[in-house]
């Protein structure tokens, strides 16, 4: 983490030089704290450089560090800034910092993101995410829910991962339900051979439930 922190102030003192309106100077060694003005800021174009950044990070294998996402954290944590109300530029940062393993992090701006508007699905899905990939699968049901609550009903990943849960936990009723649903948003063979399989171990248990209850 230390390295990281060296990276973004590095970044952050040359965005701040190269900025007509920031002002924290440098001189001489000595540090003066002039307050940034965020309003003078121009959120679009924040915002467009940040995403150009973010979605190359991305691609970077998971907790290695590269220039992409330095800026991208930087310029998500400037654009918080910059519109606090935005649900957006936390679940970003917390994507981020999911993909370097800084698990404090990533759950701390998941749950400042739910915190700004309980309403959007984004931050519960992305929540869930950061559980799914970590095989916490209740608490990744739980915010699946959520978001499938709030209007995400019809995300395919969603779906197939509430699908794969329930099938985890043995609830293949639920588990057909949901991923029956996704294929209708995107038929796939390879999702539609899970179907089939899942049907199949489904109706072979409620036979054999079913003569169970007839022999006793």
């Amino acid at each position: 983490m230390r390295q990281l922190s060296k990276i973004l102030f590095f970044i952050f003192i040359c965005f701040l030089l190269a900025s007509p309106t920031a002002f924290p100077a440098i001189k001489g060694g000595v540090k003066y704290n002039i307050p940034i003005d965020y309003s003078k800021l121009s959120e679009n174009e924040l915002k467009e450089k940040a995403r150009e950044y973010y979605f190359n990070a991305l691609l970077v294998e998971d907790k290695m560090i590269n220039e992409n996402i330095t800026n991208a954290l930087f310029l998500y944590s400037v654009l918080s800034n910059v519109n606090p109300e935005s649900v957006e530029y936390p679940v970003k940062l917390g994507v981020l910092y999911d993909k370097l393993g800084k698990d404090r992090h990533a759950k701390s701006n998941f749950s400042k993101a739910i915190s700004i508007n309980s309403n959007s699905p984004l931050p519960y899905y992305y929540f869930a995410e950061y559980y799914y990939k970590r095989e916490m699968y209740r608490k990744a049901l739980k915010c699946y829910v959520e978001a499938y609550k709030r209007g995400y009903e019809k995300n395919y990943d969603l779906l197939y991962r509430m699908g794969d849960i329930y099938e985890k936990f043995g609830d293949t009723r639920s588990a057909l339900i949901y991923l029956r649903e996704a294929n209708s948003q995107n038929p796939n063979p390879e999702l539609e051979n899970k179907i089939k399989y899942i049907e199949n171990f489904d109706s072979i248990n409620r036979e054999f439930y079913s003569d169970t209850r007839i022999r006793g």
